[in-house]
């Protein structure tokens, strides 16, 4: 290629925007800031490699919670049951065990069985009456945390079976937990990017009638987003009671806060269409940076909720003015 070839390409090729600058390197930006923020005040503790190790295996929950709220989000819709969906799915699974069930079949019914259950039911209650999941899973999350008390008698079941087989570390190397996080992730990258079915997910979130019209059976498609969204759950609920030994009837209370802000941090538009799971993944590390700088530093546990609610506000906002979402309007 001639310079002049080279030079005409180079005037033709579009320059950065700050909003594509944004839509591409926004979480890690997050992540070197928090980083740095947290090491500076902490240089010692903070950035050894023992507790960065130990962030990650903090944010397994997350990461997982998180994984599922994706696909609540990437059709413009929302996903607030998780946190009862994981303590649920943990109280049944320490139930099951309890009843002399070995571990893989707990596994099988108790955690992804009963996952994508309840899932089902999430995105059955969406399709039948045709409200927005916000309204669906807010009224969802309430009824699983009553089951959840009531099937655990408002007390700790044990579950050492699980805590035996996933609470330790993988060849003593890799904590099960992570493991079981990012072999998760894994596997919904490859869903989304390769699958039929992950394509049709970001044709209907970024419109619903257009892909309705395309061919795509919307309804089916909604109730497998949030049948993912419930094995994940479940999933996370099974880490829990892993790192615990029991199943707490409160667990995953709050949580849902954490896996809408690991998805937005991590890029996922809020209004549909638009997100990759690494990012999401990302965005959890990230809440578990802050959650473990804030222990660290010695502030209140109060002030991990108020940075969650500002990087949601922060993320949204900057989503709509700057980046995918923007574009979209155009």
């Amino acid at each position: 290629m001639s310079k002049e070839a080279e030079v005409r390409q180079k005037a033709l090729k579009p320059k950065m925007t700050f909003s594509d600058f944004w839509t591409k390197y926004s979480t890690l930006i997050i992540m070197v800031i928090m980083l740095i923020v947290f090491g500076a005040l902490e240089p010692k503790a903070f950035v050894s490699t023992n507790n960065l190790i130990k962030i990650i295996e903090q944010s397994s929950i997350t990461i997982l919670l998180a994984c599922g709220e994706f696909f609540g989000i990437l059709l413009a819709g929302i996903d607030l049951s998780v946190g009862s969906v994981m303590a649920l799915s943990g109280v049944v699974s320490a139930k099951l065990l309890g009843a002399g069930w070995g571990v893989v079949p707990t596994l099988l019914v108790g955690v992804i069985g009963f996952g994508a259950l309840v899932g089902a039911i999430n995105g059955g209650l969406i399709n039948i009456t045709g409200l927005h999941p916000f309204i669906i899973t807010l009224g969802t999350q309430a009824i699983f945390r009553g089951l959840t008390v009531i099937l655990a008698q408002s007390r700790p079941v044990p579950a050492v079976a699980f805590a035996r087989t996933f609470g330790g570390k993988l060849f003593g190397v890799i904590p099960t937990p992570i493991f079981i996080a990012l072999l998760t992730a894994a596997f919904l990258v490859f869903f989304t990017t390769k699958s039929k079915a992950g394509r049709n997910l970001y044709a209907i979130g970024g419109n619903k009638k257009a892909a309705w019209f395309a061919g795509i059976h919307v309804k089916k498609h909604f109730i497998l987003a949030f049948v993912i969204s419930g094995i994940c759950a479940s999933l996370a609920g099974m880490v829990n009671i892993s790192r615990l030994a029991s199943a707490e009837p409160n667990a995953g209370t709050g949580y849902e806060t954490f896996a809408i802000a690991s998805a937005i941090i991590g890029g996922t538009s809020f209004f549909g269409g638009i997100g990759k799971i690494p990012r999401v993944v990302l965005g959890a590390i990230i809440i578990g940076i802050i959650n473990n700088g804030i222990n660290m530093v010695g502030l209140s546990a109060y002030y991990q909720q108020i940075a969650m609610g500002a990087l949601i506000i922060i993320a949204v906002t900057l989503d709509r003015f700057f980046g995918t979402s923007k574009k979209s309007e155009v």
